[in-house]
């Protein structure tokens, strides 16, 4: 079940993070998307973007993202730092080699920051597809760690 208070109390520092880059004076307009309205669009691997702010390969932008229940990304790196929130499912983001003793699991409400240029691997534990509200300061891009 979506627990809606552990979103909102995560939700104020992803907004204050995420409106300076998209803010405008003349910006007049109120913009809902309902759930049901979005529009995915699904990568060879099974990740689906669903974009809600910018074009994801050219600027900063924001989107929810759903990966498949069970994924597991190979050690990357990105060159613009990543915030999300978890919306449902649970999903570990954790550095190559990593004891798995030590994964923090990260259920719906919960906030992560991905670093720039740091080696990671992002997991969705769960049993059901994992989706997530996702900010990137800078163009998307999946760069494939050294090993």
């Amino acid at each position: 079940m979506f627990r809606a208070r552990n979103l909102f109390s995560a939700l104020p520092m992803v907004l204050v993070i995420v409106t300076a880059p998209f803010s405008s004076a003349a910006e007049t307009d109120i913009i809902n998307r309902p759930g049901e309205n979005l529009t995915w669009e699904k990568t060879q691997e099974g990740v689906a973007f669903a974009s809600l702010v910018g074009d994801r390969f050219a600027e900063p932008y924001m989107a929810m993202v759903r990966l498949p229940a069970g994924l597991v990304s190979p050690a990357h790196t990105k060159t613009a730092n990543m915030f999300g929130v978890m919306i449902s499912g649970a999903m570990v983001h954790t550095v190559p080699g990593a004891d798995p003793a030590s994964d923090i699991v990260l259920r719906e409400g919960s906030f992560y920051k991905i670093p720039k240029n740091l080696p990671h691997v992002s997991k969705c534990v769960s049993t059901v597809d994992c989706v997530t509200f996702l900010y990137q300061d800078g163009k998307f891009d999946f760069l494939p760690a050294a090993q």
